[in-house]
């Protein structure tokens, strides 16, 4: 058990248990500590991670994997979950248990990152079980609000059915293939009923951490009723983990050709379903929890192609990259606005919060994928790889859902443009305000960066 190829995990988790008991003994007042104690550990975790990110192998007796797509996902999901805690000092001022709330965003980051570098079936059980019970108090982390507290019965809901499934499908692929390993699975699972039901209900389960059809209606009420920083954090860093951990999954039977069409289908209904039920949102949040699900659809078609497309895994990393970023951006323009829900709240906002509207735009313009921004690029990189697998439909398709989706992002820019308001409109500022900035920096320096960006991503995986 080489304990040092785990350091980036165990610098997260020894992070989240030293800010959990700082938070028990500091005041209130002083909660803000935790915060910069949180992104400390971050810090040296994302240090660690970048210098094993030319590591390619399997560690502790092959139950997780050191390669190209781990150290990628390693290095999103630390980054995000930083700018996640950065907007949320401000936005948990008040509240009681405001140095614990660190605590939870470090212990669901540790559940994604053993989820993306998973390479046993157990494994991949733990990293979601943890990811999701801490997800779960997240979301109804403003326990005296009701949708909040809705929001994350409806998460727990789903989450404890989805589970349920993924734990009876890694039993069945055991059953019948008589491993857990991905390096014993890999090309010898048997295309038996119940090993492809198996491998169907692990998929199920994947896609509730992805936010996918049918286990997608957690979305928009968590994007709604969340904390703002809790609900960038849920709607970006455990569909990153999924993503990484589905492509796994699927990549271990290539000659299992209905599992690449169940993955086309489901994203095809994914991103129409997202995008429909977008179109006449009146809550900007449950609007970008929406939005969300129909990336989640986007993104499924890499996984769709996963070995069938050279471009497929690069496509994937590179997509999701860009999507967390913009979507961050987006939510921290939401949180600097104090939580400003209505489309209505938005008329006139750029006269009076010029920034929070400009970094708004440029998010939604990225998610719908407008050149010269970078997530044009992640799309029809996405796109290529459907077409080099012959999945022209699906590319189509995808296509005719990014030009629907403009029209539910411009009923939110239109009005803050050219509206007009009588009210002033506050703000959240500080590290919230910080946060907004970094993170359209890092989002217009993707763009910049974008070809040595592509071209460090790894094509292949272990085992």
């Amino acid at each position: 058990m080489p304990i040092g190829d785990l350091a980036p995990e165990l610098a997260v988790l020894l992070t989240a248990v030293t800010v959990l008991l700082l938070a028990m003994v500091l005041a209130q007042r002083h909660h803000g500590w935790c915060a910069a104690l949180a992104l400390s550990g971050l810090a040296v975790a994302a240090g660690i991670a970048h210098a094993q990110a030319v590591a390619y192998r399997l560690t502790f007796s092959g139950t997780f994997a050191l390669d190209g797509a781990t150290a990628w996902a390693r290095l999103l999901i630390v980054g995000l979950t930083a700018l996640c805690i950065g907007m949320s000092p401000r936005w948990f001022a008040s509240d009681r248990r405001h140095g614990e709330v660190y605590a939870m965003f470090l212990f669901s980051a540790l559940g994604a990152m053993a989820m993306a570098g998973a390479a046993d079936l157990m494994e991949l059980v733990i990293g979601v079980l943890l990811s999701s019970v801490t997800g779960y108090v997240l979301a109804a982390y403003h326990r005296d609000w009701a949708i909040s507290l809705e929001a994350g019965m409806k998460y727990f809901l789903v989450g404890a059915l989805a589970n349920a499934l993924l734990v009876i499908g890694v039993v069945l692929v055991m059953g019948t293939a008589g491993s857990t390993a991905y390096s014993e699975l890999s090309g010898s699972i048997p295309e038996s009923p119940l090993a492809l039901t198996g491998l169907a209900l692990i998929l199920t389960g994947l896609f509730f951490k992805m936010g996918a059809v049918p286990a997608h209606t957690w979305v928009p009420d968590v994007a709604e009723g969340a904390p703002v920083p809790a609900a960038a954090f849920l709607t970006v860093v455990p569909k990153i983990a999924g993503s990484i951990a589905l492509y796994r999954v699927v990549a271990l039977a290539p000659g299992i050709e209905a599992l690449g069409l169940l993955v086309a289908l489901v994203a095809a209904v994914t991103m129409t379903v997202g995008n429909l039920s977008a179109l006449w949102q009146e809550d900007v949040r449950r609007l970008l929890g929406w939005s969300s699900v129909s990336q989640t659809g986007y993104a499924l078609m890499a996984v769709a192609v996963a070995g069938l497309a050279p471009q497929a895994l690069p496509a994937l990393i590179a997509f999701m990259g860009v999507y967390g970023i913009a979507n961050i951006v987006a939510f921290a323009s939401v949180a600097e606005l104090r939580g400003r829900t209505s489309i209505t709240d938005y008329a006139g906002l750029l006269g009076s919060r010029p920034g929070p509207v400009v970094a708004l735009a440029v998010a939604f313009l990225s998610l719908v994928g407008i050149p010269p921004l970078v997530g044009f690029f992640g799309k029809l990189v996405l796109f290529t790889a459907a077409l080099e697998a012959g999945l022209a439909w699906l590319a189509i398709l995808a296509v005719a859902n990014t030009v629907l989706s403009l029209f539910y992002y411009l009923r939110v820019l239109s009005p803050a443009v050219f509206g007009s308001s009588e009210t002033e409109a506050a703000s959240l500022s500080g590290s919230a305000r910080v946060t907004l900035w970094l993170s359209l920096a890092l989002l217009l320096a993707a763009t910049i960066a974008w070809s040595p960006l592509w071209s460090a991503l790894p094509a292949v995986l272990l085992p």
